[in-house]
């Protein structure tokens, strides 16, 4: 009986974190009048084609001022609360678990610098928590600081995406045997099919500690990464695809995000991930876990 009173008030302590996590609006969002002029863009041509929408207009000039009058703090990447449980194996309160990240960038400059780029630094954590284990202890947490540069595409007077440049660092913050860490160079790059399809292409180079020589095996050079918005953002569909050494074996995560009411920022977040490395401790081991919980999104499009 003690027992099922204590997995009810883990289970309790989860739902409870996660409303937590998602209440309250975020106000530093990334780009919000480019985001805000897109959806008027967007919704002033709605009638004109259901599928094939053009690009937000706008030309250098403008482009680069709205991005240097946006909140210099604000979110980098999805920041979500999630828990869930494998797909392959019996369900335990061993394996059952708890992830969230979060996301954040600092930019450092206004379009000074050369080809109008900006400087940033960025910061996101991704968290393991064993919450219904006895103890519940924290499993994995993958620290990842990093310096970008990102630049606006602009073409024909239309934004058609974003590139990106930068320096990361990734660890897991512990050590002896269970120390993971590496040191990259990353280029990226998101386009903007039209108003609601975006592609983002990510490759990364680097230096892997003595610890996990072998990483580049299970998480390869790079991702191919797929996102769907409907008109009024209220849901989003997301496919990342991350092949391996051989590049016919592919880590693949699945997101399906719905937002709670059209003028908040909480979606409801369901990611499922199969593969290897989805944290750096396991970096080796194979797993396939589906978990559901809260997101809060930056602007624009996804980034991973």
């Amino acid at each position: 009986m003690m027992r099922i009173k204590l997995q009810a008030c883990k289970c309790l302590l989860a739902l409870s974190f996660c409303l937590l996590f998602g209440a309250g609006h975020v106000y530093a969002q990334t780009v919000d009048e480019v985001a805000d002029r897109l959806k008027a863009y967007t919704d002033s041509t709605r009638a004109h084609s259901r599928i094939k929408l053009t690009y937000l207009e706008i030309d250098q000039e403008s482009a680069i001022k709205l991005f240097d009058k946006e909140a210099s703090f604000g979110m980098f990447r999805d920041n979500y609360f999630i828990t869930g449980a494998p797909t392959n194996k019996r369900i335990t309160k061993q394996n059952a678990d708890v992830k969230f990240q979060i996301s954040i960038r600092q930019r450092l400059t206004k379009s000074v610098l050369p080809f109008n780029t900006f400087l940033m630094l960025t910061y996101t954590q991704k968290s393991f928590w064993d919450m219904y284990d006895s103890s519940a202890p924290f499993r994995d947490n993958n620290f990842n600081p990093g310096l970008m540069l990102a630049k606006p595409i602009i073409s024909d007077n239309k934004l058609k995406g974003m590139a990106y440049m930068a320096l990361e660092h990734e660890s897991n913050g512990k050590g002896g045997e269970e120390s993971r860490s590496w040191n990259y160079l990353v280029f990226s790059g998101a386009h903007f099919l039209n108003a609601r399809i975006s592609v983002q292409a990510k490759f990364w180079a680097g230096w892997l500690s003595s610890d996990n020589k072998d990483l580049y095996n299970y998480r390869g050079i790079g991702i191919l990464a797929f996102n769907y918005r409907t008109l009024d953002e209220r849901f989003v569909l997301s496919a990342v695809l991350n092949p391996r050494k051989q590049v016919w074996k592919v880590n693949t995560q699945l997101e399906m995000s719905y937002k709670v009411t059209p003028k908040s920022n909480q979606y409801i977040f369901l990611q499922w991930f199969q593969g290897y490395a989805e944290n750096l401790l396991e970096y080796n081991q194979y797993s396939s876990m589906v978990r559901i919980g809260i997101c809060i999104k930056p602007k624009l499009h996804n980034l991973y």
